[in-house]
């Protein structure tokens, strides 16, 4: 009998290394999300909003189904899904016994892989191996071929996976975001690291196309577009697109910007975010002798209408809705004032003296150093919810402290300031114009990243617009009046992204990032979790009593704050 059985599986493995594709014309219907951040539910907590979601990207998939048979469509993600909204957040740090809400969506949706991105890796060991495990048992799973482990036994997630569409046998390729390092504390990615994706995957695919011998090849990568040179570790979809031979759909993101582009040979989909857009295709194939002799392909983006949210997955949700709210809303404090995030680039602001004031609260820290990380942000006075925790922070950075010279905070703030304003023009602020695709309308928006425009607490300091870089910062003391001591070492707080090279502020003063370790006194829990102590520890938040803590600092001269504000009209329109 085990002979017998041992002969069927030869004859299998054989009929399938030998296996041709019946003569006749396939089509194989891509579709692809990313970047969705948790855009689960299609209703605000607070509210009770519309929005988009990925209940209406379930609308438009199974309308695609039915139009073109679901055996006839490959479902993809390319990663950032376990970050980004409250109902991420619950069920990565608070419901940790349920099975994870991600998780069971991907199986309802019938997702057939997922890329693993960089917001992914941020969750830590036990959130993602948690949820890898739920994914295999539901039919999906993450994908990251340069996730490579430390002690040289392969790949940490799986390099890629085989489905069957269209008559089709297809092999999808997945990989992460190869820059990680520079983002993210090692303890979150423990024993593994990245490589860059352009320098492996053409060996990949070469490997894969000879392993299994697969009619389509898919490279779903967590890596944005970027400019095809190969100068950007973050953004290798265009260099992979331009170079690599063997591929035909490549699925990216990263970037949140929505793009497709067919080829001869090949087409690339990127959705966008936050179920804004589902990126869709289709690759039809004229197969003679057994053999593909003409391959073609379409692809477009379809714009999502929050309003077509699917009632019935509404519904089979619910239960998690439910319990994601109840815990978002519950009161933390009072807060005293309306937080503008967007009166952070205009100069100290009260949404960033909260954030100074809860790294200054540490025992430890003696400067804090931090940036707006949303963009155009309000919360209003009053009640002061757990659901507002999100915009005041809405990522999962830790808090480190850092040791750092007064000169080198000195010139962590020039550089800072310098990728934020320039010597004034026609502007201070450093802006840049381009043209609104739809309406034509000119739009203004920064130059530079703002989740990089550092600003500091704990010192008293003047930002002279009028002078280059170099001599535009000048420390009048600490914020309590003591001297403030260039030469002097200092406690300084800042999140785990900066301090593990994020933004390249602390690689561009001369600190190495790679040996950060050796500057560490102290690793602290995720800030939004600091913000919620600080504020059920004093009950009211007003963040103009914070500035005894915090210290004070403002752009001189005072004649530049008109073209300040002028800039920031150009910005905020309405």
């Amino acid at each position: 009998m085990k002979r017998l059985f041992i002969l069927i599986a030869a004859l299998a493995a054989l009929i399938s290394c030998s296996r041709t594709l019946k003569d006749g014309d396939y089509t194989l219907t891509v579709l692809s999300t990313n970047d969705v951040h948790g855009t689960w539910f299609d209703s605000t907590y607070v509210g009770g909003r519309v929005k988009k979601s990925i209940f209406a990207i379930n609308h438009y998939v199974d309308s695609v189904r039915k139009a073109d048979g679901p055996e006839n469509v490959l479902l993809i993600d390319a990663g950032d899904c376990l970050q980004g909204d409250n109902a991420t957040y619950y069920y990565n740090f608070v419901d940790t016994t349920s099975r994870h809400l991600f998780s069971r969506i991907m199986e309802y949706m019938k997702y057939d892989a997922i890329a693993m991105g960089n917001h992914d890796v941020e969750t830590g060991h036990p959130v993602y191996d948690r949820v890898q495990k739920e994914l295999v048992k539901g039919g999906s799973e993450f994908l990251a071929g340069n996730a490579v482990k430390n002690d040289g036994s392969g790949t940490y997630f799986p390099l890629y996976k085989v489905v069957k569409k269209a008559g089709l046998k297809i092999a999808v390729l997945g990989y992460t975001n190869a820059n990680i390092k520079a983002w993210l504390s090692e303890e979150l990615w423990s024993g593994m690291h990245f490589v860059s994706i352009a320098d492996i995957i053409q060996r990949d695919v070469d490997y894969v196309r000879e392993k299994e011998k697969p009619d389509v090849l898919v490279a779903s990568m967590h890596s944005a577009c970027g400019k095809g040179d190969g100068t950007i570790l973050e953004a290798e979809a265009l260099d992979a697109f331009n170079s690599v031979q063997g591929v035909d759909w490549l699925i990216c993101g990263h970037d949140h910007v929505p793009y497709v582009e067919t080829r001869e040979n090949s087409a690339l989909l990127n959705s966008g975010s936050h179920s804004r857009y589902l990126a869709h295709g289709k690759m039809h194939l004229k197969v003679e002798g057994g053999k593909v002799v003409s391959k073609s392909f379409e692809t477009d983006l379809i714009p999502v209408d929050a309003r077509m949210a699917d009632p019935v997955m509404r519904e089979t949700f619910r239960p998690e809705f439910e319990a994601v709210r109840a815990f978002t809303v519950q009161k933390v404090g009072t807060l005293v004032t309306d937080l503008r995030t967007r009166d952070s680039y205009a100069g100290q602001s009260d949404y960033m003296n909260v954030l100074h004031f809860v790294t200054l609260n540490r025992p430890d820290v003696e400067i804090s150093i931090a940036a707006p990380l949303t963009f155009n942000g309000t919360i209003k006075k009053g009640d002061l919810l757990f659901n507002d925790l999100f915009t005041i922070y809405p990522f999962e950075n830790q808090l480190y402290v850092v040791k750092m010279t007064g000169d080198e905070v000195v010139r962590f703030l020039e550089a800072s300031y310098d990728r934020w304003i320039e010597t004034p023009g026609q502007h201070v602020l450093k802006l840049r114009t381009g043209d609104n695709y739809r309406t034509g309308e000119r739009k203004y928006s920064f130059e530079n990243a703002f989740f990089n425009f550092d600003s500091a607490g704990g010192i008293n300091y003047t930002v002279d617009v009028t002078k280059p870089r170099g001599s535009r910062v000048h420390v009048s003391s600490m914020a309590g009046g003591e001297p403030f001591d260039q030469q002097r070492t200092y406690n300084v707080g800042m999140t785990s992204y900066r301090a593990s090279g994020g933004g390249d502020l602390l690689k561009e003063i001369g600190i190495d990032t790679d040996r950060i370790d050796e500057r560490i006194v102290n690793r602290y829990p995720e800030i939004r979790t600091l913000i919620y102590d600080c504020i059920i520890e004093h009950k009211v938040m007003d963040p103009q009593s914070c500035i005894g803590t915090i210290g004070t600092w403002q752009f001189t001269p005072e004649s530049a704050r008109k073209k300040i504000a002028a800039d920031m009209q150009l910005l905020f329109p309405h």
